[in-house]
């Protein structure tokens, strides 16, 4: 069950820093596009503390699935990357769910 549990919260921080990823990006190049920083100055900072939050919750996770290191490291990563959290929440949902482990998987 516990498990499951840091699954679940994995999950869902993973789809809020993906979000928070996006909006960031297209702040950025509004920022440098008209010179509007609006939505670097709020939404900036709360990435940078949320994906804080993503990496205890992912590295929890990795400790509970007993990941190996370098699959661990590319999850860690994936919340710095636009959309890419978006993948590896699914990859991991579908790793931690299968009813045996991936052999031979890429990720």
């Amino acid at each position: 069950m516990p498990l499951k549990n840091a699954l679940t919260r994995f999950r869902i921080i993973a789809w809020i820093v993906g979000v928070l990823l996006v909006v960031l990006t297209v702040g950025t190049v509004l920022k440098y596009t008209t010179d509007d920083d609006t939505i670097v100055a709020f939404v900036g900072p709360a990435h940078g503390f949320l994906y804080m939050a993503y990496l205890v919750l992912a590295a929890d996770l990795a400790r509970r699935a007993r990941w190996k290191l370098g699959f661990t490291v590319l999850v860690l990563l994936a919340g710095t990357v636009p959309f890419l959290s978006f993948v590896a929440e699914r990859v991991v949902t579908r790793r931690v769910q299968s009813p045996r482990p991936l052999v031979g998987s890429a990720v």
